[in-house]
């Protein structure tokens, strides 16, 4: 039996900050983070909330798309792959950034102003 392993992620969230997008000759580069929730028991069995940061990337029409309708604290489904790239700080420290590249985005709820 052959498995076949897909790199791909899903995740409810919270937007965390604006879009930031950049304009390419090919399109346009959207950047933002998005913070998901882990709910679980402390020593004390007590429930805490665990926070998780992600950052996000979308190009094209995607991009368009949350330039135009994410907003901090917007809900939003996306669903794309992991990718992991490295440079080397002004300290000459290796380090290591990975993103969610986005396939789909689903605006779930807007931000109520």
């Amino acid at each position: 039996m052959s498995t076949t392993v897909k790199n791909r992620v899903q995740l409810v969230g919270n937007i965390g900050n604006t879009p930031e997008v950049k304009a390419f000759d090919n399109g346009k580069l959207a950047k933002f983070s998005v913070a998901t929730a882990d709910y679980k028991k402390n020593k004390d069995g007590e429930f805490i909330t665990e926070t998780h940061w992600h950052n996000v990337i979308a190009w094209g029409k995607l991009a368009e798309v949350a330039e135009k309708l994410f907003v901090k604290g917007s809900q939003v489904l996306i669903d794309g792959k992991l990718t992991t790239s490295n440079y080397t700080d002004k300290e000459g420290k290796k380090r290591y950034v990975t993103e969610i590249v986005a396939n789909e985005l689903v605006l779930m709820n807007k931000k109520q102003g």
